[in-house]
């Protein structure tokens, strides 16, 4: 849960490329030779050399790593995205059908109790009111040019200041036990919404139809990830949680590698693709993961447990899964995956 709040933040790089010429050996009874990266990619000529293949030949691992990104810098994740989405419609369209072996979570509501329907209720409940304030304190926050100057800030000290006050809150507000009506868990998760939401504010800067764009995908996405979760046999994602656990370290590195590494440079780029295309794949996998394990947990949980089932916790796991969906579905859409039209 700590990687994934983590992952929420949206980071911007300020380091920018400060040339693009690097001097080489001089060499006997010749002027100073210069590398010039457009000029490998197009072909340019130079003694000793018949053709740009037998100069990229030449370059350094370090040299490719920083050169400039190529066209298709990010068209494997492209295709994984696209593939991701193939999955998920034939995913679809085969537990819809009910095909699939096993009852599903669908099947099995017809026989739950009063009490399971009333959990499984709150949770969404939570869930849709977590969307609600975090949308509310993201406009709030961007119509105030003094609250937006301090959550727009990309140094090191407001970075780790942000880190440590959604870190906090969502510990504090998991932490506290969950008792029904208006109470310190409620203010708590009010609070960690409305974090999240003033973190996020200076996303509004892409525009309203990028935002109204990618409000429409991610409800599309999650919609479709939740009724594959529903019509699959109850426990088909539940054994996802280790390569899930995984995944998100590789996502989590990368988001934190993309600060030194900007995207204008080979690596910087592979590595950007990954935080990005991979945590969007990522996170829809935990969103499976994470709705059939609230459905077990809401059927599993005793009725007179010392504490009462908390609907809470399970709706902040599944709104931390959404929020990471939009962040990138955001950024994909604003041309930061890769889709500036040239």
């Amino acid at each position: 849960m700590l990687s994934r709040l983590a992952c929420g933040r949206p980071f911007v790089s300020s380091a920018l490329i400060k040339s693009a010429l690097q001097t080489v050996p001089k060499r006997p009874q010749l002027q100073p030779v210069f590398r010039q990266y457009a000029r490998d990619v197009k072909g340019g000529s130079s003694p000793g050399t018949s053709s740009w293949t037998s100069r990229a030949e030449r370059m350094t691992l370090r040299e490719r790593a920083m050169a400039p990104p190529g066209p298709n810098a990010y068209a494997i994740g492209k295709g994984a995205v696209a593939g991701g989405a193939a999955l998920g419609l034939g995913a679809l369209c085969f537990y819809g059908l009910g095909l699939g072996s096993g009852t599903s979570t669908l099947e099995n509501s017809h026989l739950w109790p009063e009490f399971v329907k009333q959990r499984i209720q709150d949770t969404y409940l939570y869930f849709g009111g977590s969307l609600a304030i975090s949308a509310a304190s993201a406009v709030a926050v961007f119509r105030s040019p003094r609250l937006l100057s301090l959550v727009s800030r990309n140094g090191w000290m407001s970075v780790l200041a942000t880190f440590a006050l959604m870190i906090g809150s969502g510990m504090v507000a998991q932490s506290i036990p969950y008792s029904p009506g208006l109470g310190a868990k409620q203010l708590a998760w009010a609070t960690h919404s409305a974090i999240l939401g003033a973190v996020i504010a200076p996303m509004c800067f892409v525009g309203g139809a990028i935002l109204t764009r990618a409000a429409w995908y991610t409800a599309g996405i999650v919609g479709g990830l939740s009724t594959v979760a529903v019509c699959a046999p109850s426990d088909k994602f539940l054994y996802m949680g280790g390569p899930l656990a995984i995944g998100l370290g590789v996502v989590f590195a990368s988001s934190l590698a993309s600060m030194w590494l900007p995207p204008t440079t080979a690596l910087g780029a592979g590595i950007a693709s990954l935080s990005l295309y991979g945590g969007l794949l990522l996170f829809s996998g935990f969103l499976l993961y994470d709705t059939q394990k609230i459905v077990k947990r809401a059927e599993m949980y005793p009725l007179y447990a010392p504490r009462p089932f908390d609907p809470v916790n399970s709706a902040i796991s599944i709104y931390m899964d959404t929020l990471n969906i939009f962040i990138r579905i955001v950024t994909i859409l604003a041309g930061g995956g890769g889709n500036r039209r040239k």
